[in-house]
C-alpha cells in the first residue's frame, strides 16, 4: 500500500471518528467550540504520532525478538498514559486557556480508544515504520477534520429550532452519523 494510500484512506475513507467510532467520548463532549475542537484534535494528533513511533518500535525490536507480543496491549496502554501526562503538562503550562475548556477530556485522552486502536491497528497490518507515522498522523488529521466539522455544525445548530428531545447528544449523535455515511461514501462504489 503506498503511503499516499495510507494517507488519504485514514484521513477519509477510514477516518477513525468516523467509520470506525472510536474516540467518540471526546468527540461527542468537546466539540461544542471550535477553538476548543482544534486544540482536542492537536493533542489527539500529537498523541497518535508520538504512540505509534514508540509503539511500532517497542513492538518491533522488543516483543517480537523476546516472543512477548501478549504483553503489547498492556505496554502500548503506560506508553499512551504517559505521553498524554506530558501533552497535559506543557497544555498547562503554556495553554491555560485550552486546558480549562477542554477540562477533564484531556488527561481522558489516555483512554480514547481511537488511540489504542491506531496501534493495534498499525501491529495488524503489519505497517512499516514509516506507514505507520503516516498512517497515525493521517488517523490524527482525520480525527480533527471530524471533531471540527462537528463543532461547526454544532456552533449553526445554536440557532436552529431543535426538538426538545433531540437538544444535546441526540442531535450530535444523528449528525455524527450522517458525517459518517459522508466519509463512508469517499471509499466508492464496488462493483458487482
Amino acid at each position: 500500500m503506498t503511503l499516499f494510500a495510507i494517507f488519504f484512506s485514514a484521513l477519509f475513507t477510514n477516518n477513525i471518528a468516523l467509520t470506525y467510532l472510536l474516540g467518540m467520548c471526546p468527540f461527542i463532549s468537546v466539540s461544542r467550540d471550535i477553538k476548543t475542537a482544534w486544540g482536542m484534535g492537536c493533542a489527539v494528533t500529537f498523541v497518535m504520532v508520538l504512540t505509534a513511533s514508540v509503539n511500532w518500535i517497542l513492538y518491533h525490536y522488543i516483543f517480537v525478538p523476546l516472543n512477548i507480543e501478549y504483553l503489547q496491549y498492556l505496554v502500548f496502554i503506560i506508553i499512551i498514559a504517559g505521553i498524554v501526562q506530558l501533552v497535559e503538562m506543557v497544555v498547562e503550562r503554556y495553554l491555560g486557556i485550552l486546558y480549562i475548556n477542554m477540562g477533564v477530556f484531556l488527561p481522558l485522552i489516555t483512554v480514547n480508544c481511537a488511540i489504542l486502536g491506531l496501534s493495534l491497528f498499525m501491529v495488524l497490518r503489519n505497517y512499516s515504520f514509516i506507514q505507520s507515522f503516516i498512517y497515525a498522523l493521517s488517523s490524527g488529521l482525520g480525527w480533527t477534520l471530524a471533531i471540527i466539522a462537528m463543532a461547526g455544525i454544532r456552533a449553526k445548530l445554536r440557532f436552529a429550532n431543535i426538538p426538545k428531545a433531540l437538544e444535546g447528544a441526540g442531535i450530535t449523535m444523528i449528525i455524527a452519523g450522517i458525517m459518517a455515511l459522508a466519509f463512508i461514501g469517499f471509499a466508492g462504489i464496488v462493483g458487482l
